[in-house]
C-alpha cells in the first residue's frame, strides 16, 4: 500500500515540473524591435517671463525719453538726476542755537569755517540774564555791527539762517533781522533751515522741576 501512495506522489510531482517547465525563447526572434526613448520636446519660453522683459525694455525706454524732454536741448538720457548741495554751496552760514539758559550766534563760511562765534555772556550777561529776551535782541544787533566793523559784509552774496532750539533768543534774533538793526543783511538772506535736534526714542527724560 506505501508503494503505490510513492509512486502516485512520484508522478504527480514529475507532471508539475514538467508543466512549469518550459523552453526560453530567443529574444531576438520573439519580440519586435525596441524604439528609441522619446526625446522630450525643448520647453518653450516661458509668457510671463517675456512679458515682463517687455515691459521692463518699455519703461527704461520710456523713462529715458521723459527725463531727456524735460531739459531743453538735452538729447541724452539723464544718468545721475541727484543735486549735491554740498558741491555748490555758495552761502554764508548764520547758526542760531537759542536754549533756555544762553543763545550762540556762529557766522560761518561756505566751507563751515567760522568767522564770528559769540553768545550773550560776551556782552555782559551773566548768570540767567543770558537766556532772556531781551539779552538775545542786544546779541543779534552786535554780531551786525560786528559782521559790518570787520569788513564781511561785502564778500557775503548769500546768507542761509539755521535754526536750533525754541529758547527766548530765536524770537529776540528774528526781530532783531527784521528790524532796523538787520536792514544790510536781511536783503543777503536767501534760506532758511531749522536743525533742531529730535529725540526718537533714547533714554529716559529728566524729571521735570518742581518748585513749591
Amino acid at each position: 500500500m506505501s508503494q503505490h501512495t510513492a509512486l502516485r506522489t512520484f508522478r504527480r510531482t514529475l507532471r508539475t515540473t514538467h508543466r512549469s517547465f518550459q523552453p526560453t525563447r530567443c529574444i531576438s526572434q520573439t519580440s519586435p524591435t525596441l524604439a528609441p526613448p522619446p526625446v522630450d520636446p525643448p520647453m518653450a519660453e516661458n509668457p510671463l517671463d517675456s512679458l515682463m522683459s517687455s515691459i521692463d525694455s518699455n519703461f527704461r525706454r520710456a523713462s529715458n525719453d521723459y527725463f531727456s524732454n524735460m531739459i531743453p536741448g538735452q538729447t541724452t538720457p539723464l544718468r545721475n538726476l541727484t543735486i549735491r548741495d554740498w558741491d555748490e554751496d555758495d552761502r554764508h552760514k548764520l547758526h542760531i542755537f537759542a536754549h533756555k539758559h544762553n543763545t550762540h550766534l556762529t557766522l560761518s563760511k561756505p566751507n563751515r569755517d567760522a568767522l564770528i562765534s559769540v553768545s550773550c555772556g560776551n556782552i555782559g550777561f551773566r548768570k540767567a540774564g543770558r537766556g532772556t529776551y531781551d539779552a538775545g535782541y542786544q546779541l543779534a544787533a552786535f554780531l551786525m555791527n560786528r559782521i559790518q566793523d570787520k569788513g564781511l559784509l561785502p564778500q557775503i552774496k548769500k546768507l542761509e539762517l539755521i535754526y536750533r532750539g525754541f529758547g527766548p533768543g530765536r524770537e529776540a534774533v528774528t526781530k532783531a533781522i527784521l528790524g532796523s538793526e538787520g536792514k544790510k543783511v536781511r536783503p543777503l538772506i536767501v534760506r532758511l533751515s531749522d536743525s533742531t535736534r529730535l529725540k526718537f526714542g533714547g533714554v529716559r527724560s529728566k524729571k521735570p522741576r518742581r518748585l513749591g
